[in-house]
């Protein structure tokens, strides 16, 4: 790889800038483009660059954080058109933020730890002039439910309102499984939902103290099913069979033949 001088990112940076410019004047494609139009579009370059970080691709992730950035300098395009804002406000509004956010380094706060720099960071959120309101405003109502609840109780976490012993969770998760089987027995839908909910939040909240991402966990978790259900429909097509053919103990050999190759490698 290349290592770049500052000044060779600057250019860099302003090429990109020119040339979205150039594209939002002269391509009729780019022309038409809104925040709104633009939207959907930006998540998902956000999940292919959380796909490629997942499966730490480096080429992938330099290609997709470009595509990220791509949306990041056609919002400021927006923005400036508008009168509103531009890529320098953009830059200098965050350089203000992390410099006040960090007074650890920019000032006279002592923070030798990481935890305790999270902690100074939501202190000073809650400060801020235009900052949130609540301790938990700061969530963003669109994020998927498995990462909300993750951030919903990291947020509380930073003003005390946590197990004084996370070992103590346990017996929450076991009370709240209890009380799902309970329901699911009544044969009562709403409340099943309800409190498989509230096993979901338990356990969520149990890989939160153990530090364990439960987004990345399931995510791992979904990638070896995926292999070995793969492998298992890839034997069956070899074979000359289908689903159909196969009763589920004899899946469960395929599964496991899949199972030992991984362990295997």
């Amino acid at each position: 790889m290349t290592m770049h001088t500052k000044e060779e990112k600057l250019q860099a940076f302003g090429r990109l800038l020119d040339i979205i410019d150039e594209l939002r004047e002269k391509c009729p494609w780019d022309h038409k483009q809104t925040n709104e139009s633009l939207r959907s579009n930006t998540i998902e370059e956000v999940y292919e660059l959380c796909d490629a970080l997942t499966r730490r691709a480096d080429g992938e992730i330099c290609k997709e954080l470009g595509d990220v950035l791509m949306h990041v300098c056609f919002y400021a395009k927006f923005g400036s058109e508008k009168g509103a804002f531009d890529i320098a406000d953009i830059c200098n509004r965050l350089c203000e933020k992390l410099i006040y956010r960090h007074p650890h380094i920019y000032g006279t706060v002592k923070a030798e730890t990481a935890d305790r720099v999270e902690d100074n960071w939501e202190q000073l959120k809650q400060k801020e002039k235009d900052g949130n309101k609540t301790v938990l405003s700061g969530v963003p109502a669109a994020l998927p439910s498995l990462i909300k609840a993750y951030r919903i109780q990291d947020k509380a976490r930073h003003v005390g309102f946590d197990w004084e012993e996370r070992s103590q969770v346990w017996e929450k998760v076991k009370e709240e499984i209890g009380e799902f089987q309970a329901e699911v027995e009544h044969l009562d839908a709403e409340a099943a939902e309800a409190e498989m909910g509230d096993v979901l939040f338990s356990l969520i909240n149990a890989a939160r103290l153990y530090h364990i991402n439960p987004d990345n966990a399931l995510e791992r978790t979904n990638r070896k099913f995926i292999r070995r259900f793969n492998y298992l429909e890839a034997t069956l097509r070899q074979r000359g069979q289908d689903f159909k053919d196969l009763t589920l103990a004899e899946m469960d050999q395929i599964w496991d033949e899949a199972k030992r190759q991984e362990e295997t490698h």
